[in-house]
């Protein structure tokens, strides 16, 4: 395994961490609840006994199953080798007491007295303002002070200026958490985010790297070109290797849900090096993304002219959706964003076809004719 510094903590971290978000189920089903508890055990002490150090997990992942096999997991010597991170549920703080009464239940939950990293979860623009408004941050540092938590970060899902104002709003962030891999190097903080946050001297967790498994399993006509390249990796390894190569990535989560998962991506952390990748490797995972994008139907550029709806949808998201599931050849992990993620006023199926948003769109897209088929195609 290979291992960084993690910022200036006093601390290196394996290139590799575990997020526990995707672990066995009897329903194969991720973030189910209906999770394997020995085999999940089996697997994370495996990981540890590989070389990974880092483990990461959420308040509610598989119905607030993680946490609590996790901790079980961490019995026997194994909590002594980890750093382990979760994250305060913002979506579930309406009060500041709150912050306190879920960290105490995620404590009870990993049976530790210390949580090394702590997140507030997912956070955005909006978010951010109610954190401020709450003193949730005051919160934090209280437990800091306390013991019960070491580090204090954040993940986040919103756009880069909002990633921006989060990250200057505080000047005590110790690391941060960020969506990134080679389709996202312009979505949500993306490249720029990552350089910001980096040159600030905050170190970058890295999660999705492989989009949910969309780039370690992607269509045809992308493995076609990967084959054709003289370079034999795996499509996983590329997205990975892709990451471990820019100074600016601390490390890299992966869900990895089987030990053949685990085996392959520990070894693509050992074959990871700042820099590594050449200029051809470069130009193959650019032709890549530029396949990728082909597969789009919807020219939708989400420049968010179209917004807001005076109904309440969420335009440029959903045609997104759809878009991404032509783009991943992935369309029941779309449905799970668009069933779970999407408030009802937020679908498609809220729309009423009264055309604002049309006249708005530079692109001139029928928006009021694609919703009824990304709702038809997302539903259950």
């Amino acid at each position: 395994m290979k291992y960084r510094k993690f910022g200036k903590l006093g601390f290196n971290v394996s290139a590799l961490g575990m997020g526990c978000m995707r672990l066995p189920t009897t329903d194969g089903i991720g973030y189910s609840p209906n999770v394997i508890e020995d085999g999940s055990i089996k697997l994370i002490r495996y990981s540890i006994d590989k070389g990974v150090n880092y483990l990461d997990t959420g308040y509610p992942y598989h119905g607030g199953k993680s946490e609590i096999v996790l901790g079980k997991a961490l019995k026997d010597g194994y909590r002594n080798k980890v750093k382990v991170a979760t994250k305060s549920p913002m979506m579930l703080v309406k009060q500041p007491e709150d912050f306190d009464s879920f960290l105490n239940e995620q404590l009870k939950r990993l049976q530790l007295e210390h949580i090394d990293f702590y997140l507030l979860h997912g956070i955005g623009r909006k978010s951010w303002k109610m954190i401020k408004d709450m003193d949730i941050i005051g919160k934090a540092e209280a437990a800091i002070k306390d013991g019960r938590i070491g580090h204090l970060g954040f993940s986040f899902h919103d756009d880069h200026s909002a990633f921006v104002e989060i990250i200057d709003g505080y000047d005590k962030w110790e690391f941060c958490q960020i969506q990134y891999n080679y389709m996202d190097t312009e979505n949500q903080a993306g490249t720029k985010g990552l350089k910001y946050a980096a040159s600030k001297g905050i170190p970058v967790v890295v999660m999705e790297p492989l989009l949910g498994g969309r780039l370690a399993n992607p269509p045809k006509p992308i493995l076609e070109i990967f084959k054709s390249y003289p370079k034999k990796l795996t499509p996983a390894d590329w997205a990975l290797q892709w990451l471990w190569a820019q100074p600016e990535v601390t490390l890299v989560l992966s869900g990895m849900g089987s030990i053949e998962q685990v085996d392959e991506n520990v070894s693509s952390a050992d074959r990871s090096a700042l820099g590594s990748l050449t200029k051809d490797d470069m130009a193959l995972l650019a032709k890549v993304k530029a396949k990728f994008l082909e597969r789009a139907v919807i020219p939708c550029t989400k420049c968010n002219y179209c917004m807001p709806c005076p109904n309440g949808v969420h335009i440029p998201g959903n045609l997104d959706l759809y878009n991404n599931s032509a783009i991943y050849d992935d369309v029941n992990a779309l449905k799970v964003v668009y069933l779970r993620f999407f408030n009802e006023s937020n679908r498609a199926s809220a729309c009423t076809g009264c055309k604002v948003c049309e006249s708005k769109c530079p692109q001139k897209i029928k928006i009021s004719e694609w919703m009824p088929k990304v709702h038809e195609k997302l539903k259950q």
